[in-house]
């Protein structure tokens, strides 16, 4: 009895500082944790950046891989047409004229440049020629003509204040009818359409009713024949045109 006794003792020494032992390294081991949360909240934070994303919207990533020329401003692509301009035509100054020269040669300026050149003709008082720039280039364009030709025939034709009779028929370069009278067009374009391609189909194409070349005399053969004076009228208005 005595010998149980011991036994329960001796174990009893040995539990209890192992229970102590256990529980003092629990304990240690929250109070570190403990410290290290408050060690914790007084340590400034520091806050990881990360890189910033670049977020493309569609926009850029269409023009990425868009040809430039389907991109290019208003601004860009008007710059680029007056640059090919340059190269495809001369210049105002650089017309040249002369009394043999071929009316079906066109006097490569651009259509621009005739408005501006027309618009600064001191004798075209009536502002006629200046107005219609436009409209007779294109139809000089069309018809194979040259345009200060055209536009020295109209002065000679109708003069640079464009006559009544020319004016209210519309038929700037005296278009006869069968009976002698100037023949009646409805509006301008209309008039000055028909002066062009009477003149390109019948006096300057090979094979026209009244083609005897393509130079001033060759034409006032049959369109003026009673006016010797006429090749050096029309060629007298071109030059008011150019100088």
């Amino acid at each position: 009895m005595e010998n149980k006794r011991s036994i329960k003792s001796l174990k009893l020494l040995i539990i209890v500082p192992l229970l102590l032992l256990i529980m003092g390294s629990v304990i240690g081991t929250l109070n570190i944790g403990q410290v290290d949360e408050q060690i914790a909240k007084l340590m400034p934070e520091e806050k990881t950046e990360l890189p910033e994303k670049k977020v493309l919207d569609s926009g850029t990533i269409i023009a990425a891989y868009t040809p430039r020329r389907e991109v290019a401003s208003e601004e860009v692509v008007s710059r680029y047409a007056k640059a090919r301009q340059r190269e495809m035509y001369g210049t105002i100054e650089e017309i040249k004229i002369a009394k043999d020269m071929d009316l079906t040669v066109r006097c490569n300026v651009s259509r621009e440049d005739f408005i501006t050149l027309m618009a600064g003709v001191r004798a075209d008082t009536s502002g006629f020629f200046e107005e219609n720039a436009g409209l007779i280039y294109d139809i000089c364009e069309k018809y194979q003509l040259n345009e200060i030709f055209f536009c020295g025939l109209i002065s000679a034709e109708s003069g640079w204040n464009i006559a009544g009779n020319h004016r209210r028929t519309h038929n700037y370069i005296s278009l006869m009818g069968s009976g002698g009278s100037l023949l009646q067009f409805a509006t301008v374009q209309e008039g000055l359409e028909k002066a062009a391609n009477t003149l390109h189909r019948n006096y300057l194409s090979e094979g026209g009713r009244f083609y005897y070349g393509k130079t001033l005399s060759a034409v006032r053969t049959r369109f003026c024949p009673v006016n010797p004076n006429w090749t050096n009228l029309v060629y007298g208005r071109m030059e008011q045109i150019v100088k």
